[in-house]
């Protein structure tokens, strides 16, 4: 699950949010009882780059129609080419942004958790970076 309150779409100038993509909402909207990490479909895109995103049960019945801006949700299939937009592509897209949205969106991630769960996130990535050095045998 994700959360963040600010998120940037991958690179907008490479892939535009278009109807019937299915996000991931970055965000928790409480008004509407949704929360991060539900996913959605694109019902409409407006001129003022806003989505109306519609989230629905597994029964396919409406949960919430809400208009969103390209900040609070991350398209993870694409439907005009049926695929999914794979986390190997969305970091490598992120990394050609001039502000890297995988920095943003882990640091909007980590400063919403409690201070305690932050040491465990920093040992975590800590532990993965040095099984990576010792893997590929550098210092």
């Amino acid at each position: 699950m994700m959360l963040a309150t600010e998120h940037c779409y991958i690179v907008t100038v490479m892939i535009e949010p278009q109807q019937f993509d299915v996000v991931e909402l970055l965000v928790n909207l409480p008004e509407h009882g949704l929360r991060a990490g539900l996913q959605g479909a694109i019902a409409e895109c407006y001129p003022d780059q806003s989505y109306e995103v519609e989230f629905t049960n597994r029964d396919g019945e409406t949960l919430a129609l809400v208009a969103l801006s390209v900040k609070q949700f991350i398209v993870v299939w694409k439907a005009n080419t049926k695929t999914w937009v794979s986390a190997a592509e969305q970091i490598e897209l992120a990394q050609r942004s001039r502000r890297s949205c995988l920095r943003r969106t882990v640091e909007v991630l980590v400063a919403q958790l409690s201070e305690d769960t932050r040491r465990e996130v920093l040992d975590f990535a800590r532990s993965i970076y040095e099984r990576r050095q010792m893997a590929t045998g550098q210092p």
